[in-house]
């Protein structure tokens, strides 16, 4: 912490109480400026580092997720934190869990390390979760593969009794055991509007900037690979995959060249189950706009609304070519 630099020395007072100036006064006042000085810098410093680690540094194209209840909450985060909560999201619809679910796996996620899957922690902590090898996690290249995280915290969370029921930071504490049991409740509005969009409950409420990073893998199987890590490979194979209900085959998603670009056209089956048809869809939708820096993704269109990357205001506009029944995606060349 910074903190101002003490005073200049009050000058000392003779036997006849006249004070009595300090010799060095004038030379020790200017070395406290330039010493005070230089605190400032070196405090402005550290303070934009800190924000430029938090931001993913300068420039860095953002996402933001905004409220589907009209009450003017949002939430901007960066790319790399988008990739990471879509991923938690998905493998958690995937394994049948509700909403609250994924909103206590997000708040723990941003708590523990920010939503970015760090290489570093406390003793042998990594990854999303923070999580030890050393306490029978998994290994270190597993607890460092966000799928593998969150399939692992869910797979201890839902063990916990009554969860859904329980104040986020009492779930989330009994599956971490963390040394901050109540740093948890701070993230629960920020989650909650992740898990909302991300779970497909919010419809057309989370967008990104979607500009590449340098290292941003392009083209429709790229995209088909990051959808079958995160939802798994059965829910778009060709035989037997079922996505949202019993008995419902998914399609793998197709491949159709354009004058733009590749359009992947992934399929939202009929029906649902517990989750309907336009719940799904935006949750696909909204995982594309999360991963449209990483994957390149040019345009999302769905139900009737359509995502724009670079756009000034990122917003789902009306129009496209977007149905119901699918999500198309366009990519890079």
């Amino acid at each position: 912490m910074c903190e101002p630099l003490a005073g200049p020395r009050v000058a000392s007072s003779n036997l006849y109480g006249v004070p009595e100036p300090s010799p060095t006064s004038p030379k020790r006042r200017s070395r406290l400026l330039r010493a005070g000085a230089a605190v400032v810098v070196l405090c402005a410093v550290a303070g934009y580092l800190v924000v430029q680690y938090v931001t993913g540094g300068p420039g860095a194209p953002g996402c933001k997720v905004v409220s589907g209840r009209g009450d003017g909450a949002t939430y901007q985060f960066t790319p790399e934190q988008a990739v990471n909560a879509a991923t938690i999201a998905a493998v958690g619809t995937n394994r049948g869990l509700p909403e609250r679910a994924v909103t206590i796996a997000l708040a723990t996620a941003l708590q523990e390390s920010g939503l970015r899957n760090i290489d570093h922690g406390d003793r042998d902590s990594l990854g999303l979760f923070q999580q030890r090898p050393s306490q029978g996690w998994g290994t270190e290249r597993q607890v460092m593969d966000p799928t593998y995280a969150a399939g692992v915290f869910y797979q201890h969370l839902v063990k916990v009794p009554d969860y859904t029921e329980l104040p986020l930071t009492v779930a989330a504490q009994r599956v971490q055991r963390s040394g901050y049991p109540e740093a948890y409740a701070k993230h629960e509005p920020d989650a909650t509007l992740l898990a909302a969009a991300l779970t497909g409950q919010s419809a057309a409420t989370l967008t990104c900037d979607g500009r590449p990073g340098a290292d941003a893998a392009a083209g429709p199987d790229a995209v088909r690979a990051a959808l079958v890590r995160d939802f798994g490979r059965g829910a778009f194979e060709e035989t037997g995959a079922e996505v949202g209900g019993r008995g419902r085959a998914a399609p793998s998603p197709s491949v159709s060249a354009g004058a733009d670009g590749q359009t992947v056209t992934v399929p939202v089956p009929a029906g649902g189950g517990s989750r309907g048809v336009s719940e799904r869809g935006w949750q696909l939708a909204h995982w594309a706009v999360a991963n449209a820096s990483a994957l390149d993704i040019r345009r999302v269109t769905y139900a009737g609304r359509e995502w724009t990357a670079g756009h000034t205001d990122s917003r789902w506009r009306e129009g496209g070519s977007g149905t119901d029944s699918a999500v198309r995606i366009v990519t890079g060349p």
